[in-house]
């Protein structure tokens, strides 16, 4: 579960993926395990980064705002004392996310570094955005 701070929304998260990808995929497992790319994974991703942040003893936050959509998570980086966000992409398009573009642009949230978790195999930097793959959450 996701603490709010400030609003009285949570996000709820099925804490074994493997439960949650038979609940999910049923009979397409294959198509899963195959990477097809027509299967949207993001409900899974994202229970794997939550599994993960807490496993690093990170409480989980996100960024929710109407006009501006929302940013899955957010971490404290206590180098900088700012804020990290982490978008979470599964589908082909994993560098468009206006929501947390918006959140970088904000110069109120002193946002140093941010980062965008896909499915892609590459790691890459774009200004303040680093772009990982999902399996090296691990690593954050």
């Amino acid at each position: 579960m996701i603490e709010s701070s400030g609003k009285n929304l949570l996000k709820l998260y099925l804490n074994d993926v493997g439960i949650l990808t038979g609940i999910l995929y049923r009979n397409n497992i294959t198509a899963v395990l195959d990477d097809v790319r027509s299967i949207n994974l993001g409900t899974v991703y994202e229970s794997v980064v939550a599994q993960e942040l807490k496993a690093h003893g990170y409480n989980l936050y996100y960024y929710d705002n109407k006009a501006n959509d929302e940013v899955d998570f957010l971490i404290d980086d206590y180098d900088t004392l700012s804020v990290v966000p982490l978008e979470v992409k599964s589908g082909k398009n994993y560098s468009a996310h206006s929501a947390l573009n918006h959140f970088l642009e904000t110069k109120a949230y002193n946002v140093q570094k941010a980062y965008v978790l896909s499915n892609e195999r590459t790691i890459r930097h774009k200004g303040k955005i680093t772009y990982i793959p999902i399996y090296a959450m691990m690593f954050l």
